[in-house]
Order: structure tokens, then sequence, then C-alpha cells
């Protein structure tokens, strides 16, 4: 699908969309019908499904269909989605977060990030919504609340936005109450992730910690065991000896 086949509804929405890196998407996809993820990359985006997100963010629907790069290896395509979920309430996509109130978020986590724990200096975490932009928007700046947002290493941002990408609430029900039991809203105390009946842990070790983290992963080389497997079975050895457990 190209412009001229394009749907009246999705020319006037793509018309609306603002940013640099939003803008390459649409006129990509208005030109040559799709762009694919080797396409962004050439164009220097080292994340494309940040980019896609943009676009969606300002109520643009895009669907993702599987296709090959010049390598002939599988990668993600997207185009113009079905006009009937066209967001008309996500004009400009989401607001900018003052520098304050990033400060504040990440203060109140004493510059950590929210689901791994890793300490870094605040210019290296990104304030992140709880709840996800695309299901539950956002609010007027003036009635933010510090507990409705995380401040995320860059890593567990994109683990968070590919998880929620694919997980049924986000492309489907879009129910608020759904994100708030997932891992990705509160790692802490948690009924699923992404809907799935997983339970998940993030850990990062740091300075003194990295010589823990390498005598753990030289003992499962040993035992030619993947540091997930070793490290589960390490801790159900340990609470199965203690006088406690049950």
């Amino acid at each position: 699908m190209n412009r001229r086949h394009t749907p009246r509804a999705i020319l006037d929405k793509a018309k609306t969309i603002r940013g640099k890196r939003s803008r390459i998407v649409v006129e990509h996809i208005l030109k040559y019908g799709h762009v694919t993820t080797e396409d962004l990359e050439k164009r220097g985006y080292k994340h494309p499904p940040r980019a896609i997100r943009d676009v969606r963010e300002q109520g643009l629907p895009l669907e993702m269909f599987w296709t090959t790069n010049s390598d002939g290896r599988k990668i993600a395509g997207y185009r113009f989605g079905n006009p009937k979920n066209i967001r008309h309430d996500r004009t400009g996509g989401r607001k900018v977060f003052p520098k304050g109130f990033q400060r504040e978020v990440v203060e109140t986590y004493h510059s950590r990030c929210a689901v791994c724990q890793a300490v870094l200096e605040p210019r290296y975490l990104q304030i992140d919504h709880r709840v996800p932009y695309e299901v539950a928007g956002d609010v007027d700046p003036d009635k933010r609340h510090l507990a409705d947002y995380m401040p995320l290493c860059g890593s567990c941002n994109r683990a968070k936005s590919w998880s929620c990408e694919h997980c049924d609430n986000w492309t489907k029900h879009r129910n608020p109450r759904v994100c708030q039991t997932c891992y990705w809203a509160n790692p802490v105390c948690f009924k699923h992730v992404a809907m799935q009946e997983i339970r998940r842990l993030d850990i990062a070790w740091q300075g003194q910690e990295v010589q823990d983290y390498e005598g753990i992963a030289n003992q499962a080389h040993k035992r030619n065991q993947n540091l997930p497997t070793f490290v589960k079975q390490v801790l159900r050895s340990t609470l199965s000896k203690r006088p406690d457990h049950s």
C-alpha cells in the first residue's frame, strides 16, 4: 500500500504526526508501502522499535509483519494498520517530562533502575510510565503522581518495550488494571509478565559484586550449565536445607 492507495483517514492522521524519527517512519511507508527494521537502521536508528513506538504513541496504527533483509535474515516490517484503530486522543504523542520531575523520580529511587536495581548516574536513567502510555495515555503535568512513574536503565526499558509490545493487553484489550499487576509495572509485587504465567527477576552486579558474579559464572561453566539454570539450582538447594523451608 502506497500513498495512492492509503485510506483517507490514515492520510489525515499521518499529517498530524510530529517528530523527526516519526516522520521518517511515516514518509517511508507512504512512499514504499512499508518500512523494515533494516530501513530504519540504515537511517541511523539502532533501536527501530522505538521509532515505531513513537508513531503509535501519536495514535497512528501500525501493524507488524515478517519479511527478510538483504542477507535473507528474518526481520520485522511495519505498514499502516486498520483506520478504525486510529487514536484521535493522541495528537502530538507523549509529553516531555520536566527536568524537575525527572529528578524527583530518580531521587525517589535513589538513582536505581526500578527493575534491575543498578545504581546509575541520573543521565543514564529513563523515566517510564508504570502503565504504558499506549494503554493508559498521560495526564496533565500538574496532575502527575510520582508513584505512577519509575526510572529504568536503557536495557530494562528496551526489555519492557519488547515484552509489552507482544502482550495481548497492549495489542487488544488495553486494560490499565492488567498492566498494574504486571512485572513491568511493579517488579516487587506482580501476578504475571505480559499476561504470561511467569515469574521474573532481573539482577545487576556492580562494583565489588562483579567478583561474586564471575565466581557464579565460573561455577556454572564448570558444570556445563547456563547461568540462570545454575542460579535456580543453587537457590533451590540452599532453601531446601533451611529448617523453616516448606
